[in-house]
């Protein structure tokens, strides 16, 4: 008597955990598009950080280059959103931003000319 595979069992099984999935997301058309924003700027913040040797890692992490195009990415966002999602969810975006500057600069071997450093062309010069 050979054993056969119990496919219906699988299929109930793949059904569980597909519903257990989706009980743990949410539509993207459920949500907010201040919540969509605000998620992505804390990422860029958390990434750049984390490129200016500002996380655990330290050093070890550290890459300017890279730190530059997250900043400037997140400048881009945060300037062109704030006006759409108030200045009760933007200014702490704002200060974030900011801090990562002066940090690029502070961190910088030879830092930029004012105005020149990353998201400047958004922000406008950041001085310490």
């Amino acid at each position: 008597m050979t054993s056969q595979p119990d496919h219906a069992h699988e299929s109930e099984s793949e059904s569980d955990q597909a519903l257990g999935f989706d009980d743990l997301t949410r539509d993207i058309a459920e949500v907010p598009a201040v919540e969509v924003i605000t998620t992505v700027a804390v990422h860029l913040m958390s990434a750049a950080a984390v490129k200016c040797g500002l996380a655990e890692g330290g050093e070890a992490d550290k890459d300017l280059d890279e730190a530059r195009k997250l900043i400037t990415a997140l400048a881009g966002l945060v300037t062109a959103g704030a006006p759409e999602i108030s200045n009760f969810h933007a200014a702490p975006l704002r200060d974030g931003l900011r801090s990562l500057q002066l940090a690029f600069r502070e961190a910088s071997l030879v830092p930029d000319a004012p105005g020149s450093g990353p998201g400047e062309k958004f922000t406008g010069p950041v001085y310490s």
